[in-house]
C-alpha cells in the first residue's frame, strides 16, 4: 500500500508502508529500542509524528512490524542459502557466513536486530516472537542435515538436532562479535572453521 506521508519539512513525498518500515528498522537497529525516540523515528522515516501513530501504531506496535518484516526477508534469503546447495557441507558453511556478510553489510549497522536488539527488550510478545523464530531455524537446519543424511554426506548417527542448535549458537556469536567490531574477513575464516566443527562426526 502506498500512502502520501509528509516530512517535518520540505514538500511532501510518497512512500510506501514497506519503504517506511525499513527505515523504522534502521533507526530501531542503530539505536536500539530503548534509545529510539518518537522523534528519531519521525526524522529517520520521514514521516510526521501524527501520521506515524495514525499508520504505523505506537513506537512497540511498530517494532513489531519491524521485527516481523525483518524475519521474513531475511528468513527467506536464508533459507536459499540452506537449501540452495546440493553438498550439505556448502550448506552450512554457506548460512554460517551469510549470517556474517549480513552482520558486516555496509549499507545496515553491524550486528543484527533479532539478536543485538530484540532480546534486551522486556516485552512478552517479542519474546514469545523470538523463540518461536528460533525453533523454526533450528528444525530447518535439522532437516537440511537429515537431506545431507539421506545424501550419504553425513554418518547414519549424525545428531542432527544437536548440531543445529549448536550452528545457531555459533551463529549468534558471530553476529555479536561483529557489533563489536570484528572484522569480516576474521569472521568469515571463523565461520568456515565453525562449519567444520559443526559437521564433523560424533
Amino acid at each position: 500500500m502506498v500512502k502520501n506521508i509528509k516530512r517535518p519539512r520540505g514538500r511532501p513525498r510518497t512512500f510506501s508502508e514497506g519503504d517506511a518500515i525499513d527505515m523504522a528498522t534502521k533507526v530501531f537497529w542503530a539505536k536500539g529500542f530503548d534509545g529510539t525516540t518518537i522523534d528519531d523515528l519521525v526524522e529517520g522515516m520521514g514521516v510526521r509524528r501524527p501520521s506515524l501513530y495514525a499508520i504505523f501504531g505506537d513506537k512497540s506496535t511498530l517494532f513489531m512490524r519491524c521485527l516481523v518484516a525483518y524475519r521474513e526477508n531475511k528468513g527467506k534469503l536464508a533459507e536459499g542459502v540452506l537449501f540452495g546447495p546440493n553438498d550439505v557441507h556448502e550448506a552450512i558453511r554457506s548460512l554460517l557466513r551469510f549470517a556474517v556478510k549480513s552482520a558486516t553489510d555496509h549499507n545496515s549497522p553491524s550486528g543484527c536486530l533479532m539478536i543485538c536488539v530484540a532480546p534486551l527488550m522486556d516485552d512478552e510478545n517479542v519474546r514469545r516472537f523470538l523463540a518461536t523464530a528460533n525453533e523454526e531455524t533450528t528444525a530447518a537446519v535439522a532437516r537440511r542435515l537429515k537431506q545431507g543424511i539421506e545424501a550419504k554426506e553425513l554418518p547414519v548417527d549424525f545428531p542432527c538436532e544437536e548440531r543445529s542448535r549448536m550452528l545457531l549458537d555459533m551463529s549468534r556469536g558471530l553476529v555479536v562479535r561483529a557489533k563489536l567490531g570484528v572484522t569480516r574477513q576474521k569472521l568469515l575464516d571463523d565461520a568456515d572453521r565453525a562449519a567444520e566443527l559443526i559437521l564433523r562426526g560424533q
